[in-house]
């Protein structure tokens, strides 16, 4: 499994940024390759909730399975991509020690810096590629998760009325 970590200030509360990622509707917005974002079931929020995801990869659109794989309100929240199959949805990995299955998971971890103000932890687990070189996928894999972590950041600020640098707007 290959792993990603980065982190930046975000210019609102916890709580603002928090229920912001939280928000299926908004997340077409900042998840990058995303266009649709769909409830597969009554699966309501928090962990366990099953979503429907369209993917945008240039003309190709599949639809897969993205579950809430870890949930703390105002603390953490994990979507994880995997193949999505009619009528079935796929439940979260029982044992937390072993690696995710599908496609990757993209963690976001929410912590207070004070005066308004969150550290963002991004975080993407994914199965290393056999068919493109290891070097290739990470690079990909890295700068998605830059595009999503900063789409985010952006998209939190706004929705809370701040500028990029967390003045009031």
């Amino acid at each position: 499994m290959g792993h990603i970590k980065y982190a930046s200030d975000v210019g609102a509360p916890v709580e603002v940024a928090f229920t912001y990622t939280d928000t299926p509707m908004f997340v077409p917005e900042w998840m990058v390759g995303i266009a649709t974002f769909e409830p597969a079931q009554e699966s309501g929020y928090g962990a366990g909730a099953v979503y429907l995801a369209t993917l945008r990869l240039g003309v190709w659109h599949p639809t897969v399975e993205c579950e809430i794989t870890r949930y703390r309100p105002n603390a953490v929240i994990g979507y994880t991509l995997r193949r999505h199959r009619s009528g079935k949805a796929v439940p979260a990995d029982s044992d937390p020690m072993q690696p995710p299955a599908g496609w990757g998971t993209l963690t976001l971890h929410f912590d207070p810096l004070g005066y308004g103000r969150t550290v963002l932890t991004s975080e993407i687990e994914y199965p290393q590629a056999h068919r493109l070189p290891g070097r290739m996928c990470a690079a990909l894999v890295r700068w998605t998760l830059r595009r999503t972590e900063s789409q985010l950041r952006r998209a939190i600020e706004e929705f809370h009325g701040t500028d990029l640098v967390g003045r009031i707007a």
